[in-house]
């Protein structure tokens, strides 16, 4: 099992930045995510808190990395295709804080990757003036994020749990086939998996924070109109990557 963390903070106040993250698909910078829908959306009467279940939809690919440790035909007849993410979101907007997660519902056995993410809210230290005898205190709101992602790959347990037991109840006499993973540690395969994980969320954690950014700055500009005008004119260049792709 690996691990990777990261902490950032938005120079935005907090009710502008969870609502970026409610609308941030798609952006330049997730196009990949194809549709976001609602499953279950309420609020705890006795906390006061949102509660949010999503399901996206993205176009996603085995890495080349890790296909290359597959059996041939694990992977499918090419490497691209579609996955399902599903997310659940805890909004508490009186005390400043949401809480989320999310987990890939494909390839699960090869590997499992789980995110979550806490978003705070921050107010920086007070910077008093004094402008024509007054007292001005200019109180600047931020929010902060702690991400943290969890790889579990299983890749090959199920094959060699299935070989031991045949060995057992076939005798001594009858050597096990020689399979993929009889000449390859198991747990090296898994940890080789979940390396490559690691390595490809880091580029998808900038990824995230720009398109975050994108729709922040939209919301400044140009308030909810402008998001989703951009949300239009995103969606609108992923039909043209589709028409370009089908040529």
């Amino acid at each position: 099992m690996k691990f990777f963390e990261n902490k950032f903070t938005y120079d935005y106040s907090f009710p502008a930045v969870s609502l970026a993250y409610f609308l941030r698909y798609p952006n330049p910078y997730s196009r990949h995510v194809l549709t976001t829908d609602v499953i279950d959306r309420y609020v705890d009467p006795s906390t006061q808190r949102l509660h949010t279940t999503r399901l996206h939809l993205k176009k996603s690919k085995i890495p080349a990395g890790i296909l290359k440790l597959l059996p041939k035909g694990m992977g499918g007849s090419d490497n691209s295709g579609q996955s399902y993410i599903l997310e659940t979101t805890i909004v508490d907007p009186r005390e400043g804080w949401m809480e989320t997660e999310s987990r890939n519902m494909e390839w699960t056995g090869i590997l499992s990757v789980v995110e979550k993410q806490r978003y705070q809210r921050l107010h920086a230290d007070n910077d008093v003036r004094a402008l024509d005898g007054l007292s001005i205190d200019q109180r600047a709101e931020q929010t902060t994020v702690r991400t943290t992602v969890t790889f579990k790959s299983r890749l090959g347990q199920g094959k060699l749990l299935g070989r031991k037991k045949a060995d057992h109840t076939e005798g001594e006499d009858e050597a096990p086939k020689k399979g993929f993973f009889s000449s390859l540690s198991t747990a090296g395969i898994q940890r080789t998996i979940e390396l490559i994980g690691v390595s490809r969320t880091r580029d998808a954690v900038l990824k995230s924070k720009e398109g975050m950014n994108v729709v922040l700055e939209r919301l400044r500009s140009g308030g909810i109109v402008g998001v989703l005008e951009g949300m239009r004119r995103d969606r609108e260049a992923l039909g043209l990557d589709k028409a370009l792709a089908r040529v």
